[in-house]
């Protein structure tokens, strides 16, 4: 099922929203009828509730949601996407009780409970579809949701369909969809052209490791998004244990997002210039994997001391950002499914961020805020900075001791970026319990958070 509004008909069932505080007074004002149906059926306007009422005839005739109360609502997201998972089947139109500066939340979060991952096996769509509440961009929604999508679907994806090769297909369907200009380098031209430690971390799978390099937008200022891609991490020669490797398919669950993100952008048409670079590869085991100890030279010339071969995604990152960095853009922004670290810290809800600009926070932490799409500021420790310098090489791409592996990881990125603005989101990339409008499995994550804050950004 698309994640799209539907056109009010004849069928069309007025939806009222009522918080417990509310529903005393409005059920005061309906017939002794509806009163006592209400009663009846336990209806008291908890999130989640809802109740269809019938006319005189026993045919449908209004619909309620609960909205709880301000307390309750603290506690979650997407309340109204609750709610419409247990709605019989039609379309419903709201009439009254949604707070103007919920509205456009509210109806993303319903669209996106009509998602599902349906590839490998029909799923049972949502049966309640909503009519789009009046005075909203229903263009820009429905982008954001389609962008939403898009990053779900391709980090659900199971390896075995999601290599490389896979990603980037996914992202040369995107740019024909945009009219974006798109290259992609594959194989031994990594090294030719100067990305060794994409290359390293990659060489060792049958599929091989590539540079997506897309650009859309003639005008305004220049905005470059660095993904990781690592399509699946067997940890390589450092291997992951089995309870490790499980969710490893989301491994690439940086690059889905920064496609996302950029299919919101492209969509909406924001002014701007816009550069998506992906480091796609597979980090496997054969006789040509990379080793602990190695020492790799990167593109910035800065060499790194291998101690731990699962720490890759900083490896292929470092090597995209520096190429970002050459071109001196006006933001460069990382998202990465990097560390446990982060996990650890903040949970699988929260985004983590790293940026040490106020203006990049401001208008981030306002967005997040009005998106209901959490994030959270994390620092870049100088301090820490000689964690990640083991002195045999210029880097340490995995410093001993287990403190501050997310703030490390961040501050080892940032060496690769000396011209640009940066910003490092370090995201998990899935939802381990279904939620309104999260089912388990792939999404996305502080993406519109960042759509909504770009231009404030970008033009600060």
């Amino acid at each position: 099922m698309p994640c799209t509004f539907v056109p009010k008909t004849t069928d069309t069932l007025p939806l009222h929203v009522l918080s417990e505080d509310a529903l005393t007074g409005w059920s005061a004002d309906q017939p002794a009828a509806v009163q006592n149906w209400i009663g009846a059926n336990g209806f008291t306007g908890a999130l989640g509730q809802s109740l269809v009422i019938a006319d005189a005839e026993g045919k449908p005739a209004m619909a309620l949601v609960g909205y709880g109360t301000p307390k309750a609502r603290l506690r979650g997201r997407f309340h109204l996407a609750g709610a419409a998972t247990t709605l019989p089947e039609g379309s419903y139109e709201i009439v009254s009780g949604l707070p103007d500066d919920a509205a456009e939340t509210e109806a993303l979060g319903w669209l996106l409970a009509g998602y599902a991952f349906d590839r490998y096996r029909e799923q049972s769509p949502l049966r309640a579809r909503l009519v789009a509440p009046a005075d909203l961009d229903v263009a820009r929604i429905e982008a954001i949701a389609a962008g939403e999508v898009l990053t779900r679907n391709l980090i659900n994806t199971p390896a075995s369909d999601m290599g490389p090769p896979d990603l980037a297909d996914a992202a040369l369907a995107l740019a024909k969809q945009h009219g974006a200009e798109i290259e992609i380098i594959v194989g031994d031209d990594l090294l030719t052209q100067n990305f060794p430690m994409i290359h390293a971390v990659g060489r060792a799978a049958d599929r091989s490791p590539r540079l997506i390099d897309m650009r859309w937008g003639k005008t305004g200022p220049k905005l470059t998004l660095v993904g990781k891609g690592v399509c699946f991490d067997t940890g390589g020669l450092n291997l992951k244990p089995g309870a490790s490797m499980g969710l490893m398919k989301k491994d690439m669950g940086g690059a889905a997002a920064v496609l996302g993100l950029a299919h919101m952008i492209m969509a909406t048409g924001l002014d701007l210039q816009l550069r998506v670079l992906i480091p796609a590869v597979e980090n496997s085991v054969s006789g040509n994997a990379f080793r602990p100890q190695d020492i790799l030279t990167s593109r910035k010339e800065l060499t790194v001391e291998i101690n731990n071969t699962d720490a890759e995604g900083r490896l292929v990152l470092a090597d995209a950002l520096a190429y970002a960095d050459e071109d001196a853009p006006d933001q460069i922004i990382s998202m990465a499914t990097l560390t446990g670290a982060a996990r650890v810290a903040v949970g699988p809800d929260l985004a983590p961020y790293f940026s040490d600009d106020p203006a990049f926070v401001s208008a981030l932490e306002a967005a997040a805020a009005a998106t209901a799409d959490p994030v959270w500021r994390m620092p870049f420790h100088d301090p820490y900075e000689a964690m990640i310098e083991p002195g045999i090489a210029d880097l340490d791409n995995a410093p001993k001791g287990g403190f501050a592996g997310c703030i490390t990881a961040a501050l080892f990125l940032r060496r690769f970026v000396t011209e640009s603005p940066y910003a490092h989101f370090d995201i998990y990339g899935w939802q381990p319990a279904a939620a309104p409008a999260r089912p388990k499995g792939g999404t996305g994550q502080a993406t519109r958070a960042l759509h909504a804050a770009l231009l404030p950004i970008l033009n600060r």
